[in-house]
């Protein structure tokens, strides 16, 4: 792979979020110009000097007001841009009457004004649950595609799974430029003030001491900062054009990861990792809907490959034992307010 030159103004969607904002730190260390889209102007200045306290002097960083869920904004949030990337959807139980369609209409409302803008160039951030083939024992390449389950206790990973289709189907009618990126189970610290939800939750229980023993769940564990760098890489190279590139990391369980917070850090000395009986936890299941949407993972080891991006890309990735104490570095550093139980 060659090093590539700025493409211009990149249009971020959403960059209040979590992956949004390494993105657009990692497109201002590598000199784009960047310009974010957020929902309310008047609560973003905490975030943008986050993001610009992680970004070299001097860089360009603009917010602009603009809706997923409404026309508003969009226009102007486009005028001048060369490239997008749309991180932004709508997340778990977010306060929103129906997930797919919030999901849909958000993907339909920034390619097609993408599209009538003359912005060509479009990576959008799908999910690593879009490529999952429904034996789990089969590894997981980016020819895999899901199939949505109907059941509303999946109701996240079926609107990733339908809007990525749609984008694909509006990229070929639109004749847009178009890459995905399929992440794994994020973590690794916030730009800015962990916020109380989102997947660092899993290590914030662990250090809160909410869970007395731990269930027998995994996840394919990869660093928010390296995922923004592979949306970086794959924008800035034109090869990756039609294509998808998994963004996964090494899978770790639930215990693995209480595991290495006691071996690494003084503060985690009381991070429970001892095994809860999957009976209990399909019991739980049944009045907590975070439990719901993930119970059927329960024992279930998952093989993603990698080698796409790695091979095409020469993208790389922190060890998992990094990700795992810098992210719970992040939240003690936040503060106790910010690490009480719900």
């Amino acid at each position: 792979m060659t090093d590539q030159s700025p493409v211009g103004t990149v249009l971020v969607t959403g960059v209040t979020g979590y992956l949004a904002q390494w993105v657009v730190v990692e497109l201002a260390n590598r000199g784009h110009r960047v310009r974010g889209t957020v929902r309310d102007l008047g609560r973003a200045e905490p975030a943008r000097r986050a993001m610009l306290e992680q970004c070299p002097p001097g860089a360009d960083l603009e917010l602009v007001q603009a809706d997923l869920l409404d026309d508003a904004g969009w226009d102007a949030a486009f005028a001048g841009v060369e490239a997008v990337l749309h991180t932004a959807s709508p997340m778990p139980f977010d306060d929103l009457s129906d997930l797919v369609v919030s999901a849909r209409e958000g993907t339909r409302r920034v390619l097609t004004t993408a599209a009538r803008s003359g912005v060509r160039r479009v990576v959008v951030t799908s999910s690593g649950t879009v490529a999952q083939p429904a034996d789990p024992t089969l590894r997981s390449t980016e020819e895999t595609w899901s199939e949505p389950s109907g059941d509303a206790a999946h109701v996240y990973p079926d609107s990733k799974i339908l809007a990525e289709r749609l984008a694909w189907q509006l990229g070929a009618d639109l004749g847009l430029d178009l890459t995905t990126i399929l992440p794994s189970f994020m973590q690794g610290p916030p730009v800015g003030r962990p916020t109380r939800s989102g997947t660092i939750d899993v290590i914030r229980r662990l250090l809160d001491g909410a869970l007395p023993a731990l269930p027998r769940l995994g996840w394919n564990v990869v660093d928010v900062r390296d995922v923004a760098r592979l949306h970086v890489l794959a924008l800035e190279d034109p090869s990756t054009i039609g294509e998808r590139y998994h963004g996964a990391g090494t899978f770790v369980w639930y215990r693995d990861i209480a595991r290495m917070l006691r071996e690494e850090m003084p503060e985690a000395r009381k991070v429970p990792t001892r095994q809860l009986p999957d009976v209990l936890v399909r019991l739980a299941a049944r009045r907590d809907a975070h439990l719901a949407m993930i119970v059927g993972e329960l024992g279930i080891t998952r093989d993603v490959d990698t080698a796409k991006a790695r091979t095409q890309l020469g993208w790389t990735t922190r060890p998992v034992r990094t990700t795992v104490v810098d992210t719970a570095r992040a939240i003690i550093a936040s503060g106790p307010e910010s690490r009480s139980p719900r």
